[in-house]
């Protein structure tokens, strides 16, 4: 299997494969490669059964996962269009395509030059495959699905200017770049639009949202403008679109010593408090789920100051605070995370 991540966390990505027994082999920037799996060029592929592609989803460093690819070398444009057309042609043969498929080149952009390369053997592919098969070309879509689960298609990895790796079953675990906002206030505001992709849901009008450590407003101005209402927790200032909204209540307090009144519960509890995780998990996660003072959640937990993976495993314990009052939550990095994961989950009441 192959697995891309956000670049510069590949050596914590090959740690969690590893815990998983998936020994990686090689890896390199926003990639690594178990290569016990790995097809040549022209070998036919069995497809992975749904269930063998499911394991996957609980990776929290990986973003898209490829299983059985093909190891495609070339050192020009055209004889990698050519393999990368041949390797795909054969793995369709028996197969008949009725609908809109995801035919995606991609490769690291920390390779200056590389984007350049692969978007000419993007094009000499797509060439080929109409010469072939038009109608199939037709219904290519140059993105991956949005959401999570299992995918077909074409999938293709540059990790330099001669060698690609090319798969027709993905795994999507849902993180992907995000549109900015020109009103959101920060950065972060990326972050929760990016958590609702993982999740599944978004806030919706009517809906209330609690905001802890809300400055300057990034995840409550993206609640407040699909209708929520707001209650932003932090001593700091609002700023851009979340100052003076009219669905946003900030109140100057301290979010750690915050509880909300009797009967009280919202129906999303925001966390993104810049302390130490271990504090947040203890003063914040669990109080909160709990007591129940809230039906979901959106949580980052900063992994700068503590070992990742160990953190990461108390995290996900099955005994710890989230399996015990969330089951089913999710724990991701991001595509616009940093030094820190993203939970995502409902609250069982």
């Amino acid at each position: 299997m192959f697995a891309l991540c956000q670049a510069g966390f590949e050596d914590l990505l090959v740690s969690e494969l590893a815990e998983r027994g998936e020994v990686a082999t090689e890896h390199g920037p926003g990639w690594a490669w178990v290569k016990a799996e790995a097809a040549s060029a022209g070998e036919p592929v069995v497809p992975a059964a749904p269930e063998a592609v499911r394991r996957f989803d609980d990776v929290v460093f990986a973003h898209l996962i490829f299983s059985r690819p093909h190891e495609i070398r070339g050192d020009s444009v055209n004889a990698l269009a050519q393999r990368l057309a041949d390797a795909f042609f054969e793995s369709l043969r028996g197969e008949r395509v009725e609908g809109p498929w995801p035919c995606v080149f991609l490769c690291p952009a920390e390779i200056v030059g590389l984007g350049r390369r692969v978007a000419g053997v993007e094009k000499a592919f797509h060439e080929l495959l109409r010469k072939k098969l038009s109608r199939v070309a037709k219904l290519a879509v140059s993105d991956v699905p949005r959401g999570i689960g299992p995918s077909r298609g074409w999938t293709v990895f540059f990790t330099d200017f001669g060698r690609a790796f090319a798969g027709r079953e993905l795994w999507i675990n849902g993180q992907r770049r995000m549109a900015d906002d020109e009103r959101a206030p920060s950065r972060s505001y990326l972050k929760v639009e990016e958590a609702y992709v993982v999740f599944g849901r978004e806030p919706q009008v009517g809906e209330t949202v609690i905001d802890l450590g809300a400055a300057p407003g990034g995840w409550s101005y993206s609640a407040a403008k699909r209708g929520a209402s707001v209650v932003a927790l932090d001593n700091g200032p609002l700023k851009g679109g979340a100052l003076d909204h009219p669905k946003i209540e900030h109140r100057r307090v301290d979010a750690f010593a915050f509880e909300p009144e009797a009967g009280t519960v919202y129906d999303w509890m925001f966390c993104d408090l810049v302390e130490d995780p271990h504090h947040v998990l203890t003063h914040v996660v669990q109080p909160w789920l709990s007591r129940g003072w809230c039906r979901r959640f959106v949580i980052n937990l900063k992994f700068g100051r503590v070992v990742p993976m160990p953190f990461l495993n108390e995290v996900r314990a099955a005994g710890g605070v989230f399996a015990t009052h969330a089951p089913g939550f999710r724990i991701r990095h991001l595509y616009h995370d940093r030094e820190e994961f993203t939970v995502v989950g409902e609250v069982n009441v």
